[in-house]
């Protein structure tokens, strides 16, 4: 369970070891149809899965897996809802090794007979939290616990996220096992390099407050508008839709997304923010899981978020891999629902905190609510920062002596690095390496010394 900030390369983290272990053992024979002995790889039988929130979160893994596997035999594939299930049915015969999915559709394909998880050695579940919590998990359950992928023995099981609310937490201990708790950064929070600006902006004045920001914007860097993209977030798929017409009618380029619109519209409107066509983009939620779009200088919150976890992802938009970025948030009485957890947010990244705000931080507390990280909203214990079984044995957070977070955990260390405190024991995360009898797409067989087809190097090198 893998915990680091937005923005930090979650992706490339669990892309590569997964990706480097299939280099390292290549294709793997799965049990035969006795009726079929030879004939029709029409059912795939991947090695390693990676189930994803959105559709747009799992293109763009598949995008970066199809660059680690550039001119290897590794095949990679996408499915997801919102598009054309035969083409990604004729893609998938063609061979896969490393299957990108969305819950949803991946069902399907398993009740299609098209996917098996028999050889499945490597489960990873990215953005865990938020599949978990809005409403995945049936069908999690059904992929991990109700098919034929192996048990927890048998699979690595990884799980990353910017948060991990402990709730979420005791959930996902039932798709883990002995697991290790790995904290990076400043967990649960955000980074310093995006600045973070709170305003009071009543509902009413919400439209030419944001006129005033993009005139700003414009004004400031007038050749470089199209290097500089604006993301905005509202709560509904109504409001996104108004707010989008209202930007077009006062003459900004602008384009929306939304889980309304068709997976062809979703696309497009993210082509052309990319591209800085129109380098405003009005979004929900959809869009505020793990999107990597460059030059996303500013995010601003038109309407808040209810939980702080949404807050952390949203802004985590702008300022990745190091650079800076800016974050400008409406607020106004609707949202003292999460003013607890804004100031305290705001004091971790050292942010300016108005006087305003802390006024009303304080007013919100004697009155008794205002949320607050450990103090009763959705999830009452925070970010995810921390590992629950350690809150549970101790009372608190130890670091002990075994590296952060770790102390007196079983289960292993960290990988092969024996500095965590505990004995090197190889393979990838501290896991003895697995024999496994699967197979993975349409080349040839490994034989028994580890090679595959004519060769002892299943790639060839070619």
């Amino acid at each position: 369970m893998a915990c680091a900030q937005t923005g930090s390369g979650k992706t490339a983290a669990f892309l590569v070891p997964v990706l480097n272990q299939i280099f390292l053992s290549g294709p793997q024979m799965v049990s035969q149809d006795p009726k079929r002995p030879m004939g029709g790889r029409r059912k795939q039988f991947p090695l390693a899965l990676v189930l994803a929130p959105t559709r747009e979160l799992a293109t763009q893994i598949y995008t970066e897996a199809r660059k680690f596997s550039y001119r290897s035999h590794v095949r990679p594939c996408v499915v997801y809802g919102g598009a054309d299930v035969g083409s990604q049915m004729r893609d998938l015969e063609r061979g896969c090794h490393l299957l990108v999915a969305t819950p949803g559709r991946l069902v399907d394909m398993l009740e299609r007979g098209k996917v098996g998880l028999d050889n499945c050695r490597y489960l990873v579940l990215d953005e865990a939290d938020r599949m978990l919590d809005m409403g995945f998990e049936p069908q999690i359950r059904r992929i991990v616990e109700q098919d034929t992928m192996p048990p927890t023995n048998d699979r690595h099981t990884m799980m990353f996220s910017a948060t991990f609310p402990k709730e979420i937490q005791r959930l996902a201990q039932d798709f883990l096992r002995d697991y290790i708790f790995l904290a990076v950064g400043r967990v649960g929070s955000t980074s310093e390099n995006i600045t973070q600006e709170i305003v009071w902006v009543e509902d009413q004045q919400k439209k030419s407050f944001l006129l005033d920001l993009l005139q700003a914007t414009q004004e400031r860097d007038p050749e470089k508008v199209t290097e500089s993209l604006t993301l905005v977030f509202v709560e509904t798929k109504r409001g996104a839709d108004n707010l989008e017409d209202f930007l077009y009618r006062n003459s900004y380029p602008v384009t929306s997304i939304h889980g309304d619109r068709s997976q062809g519209e979703r696309e497009l409107a993210l082509k052309h923010f990319r591209s800085g066509r129109c380098p405003i983009l009005v979004a929900t939620a959809v869009a505020a899981r793990g999107l990597d779009i460059p030059h996303v200088k500013h995010v601003i919150n038109f309407d808040l978020p209810s939980d702080i976890e949404e807050y952390v992802h949203r802004i985590g938009r702008t300022g990745r891999m190091g650079n800076t970025g800016l974050a400008t948030s409406f607020f106004n009485d609707n949202n003292r629902g999460l003013v607890r957890d804004l100031m305290e947010l705001l004091t971790e990244t050292k942010q300016v905190v108005p006087d305003w705000l802390e006024s009303f931080s304080m007013e919100v507390h004697k009155m008794g609510g205002g949320g607050g990280r450990r103090g009763g909203k959705r999830f009452g214990g925070g970010f995810g920062g921390r590992d629950v079984r350690q809150q549970n044995r101790s009372g608190g957070y130890s670091k002990g002596n075994q590296g952060y977070g770790q102390a007196k955990m079983g289960g292993g260390g960290g990988g092969a690095y024996p500095a965590y405190g505990m004995p090197q024991m190889g393979g990838m995360y501290g896991y003895a390496p697995m024999q496994v009898g699967g197979y993975g797409g349409t080349y040839a067989a490994a034989p028994p010394h580890g090679g595959g087809g004519a060769s002892d190097s299943w790639w060839n090198g070619n």
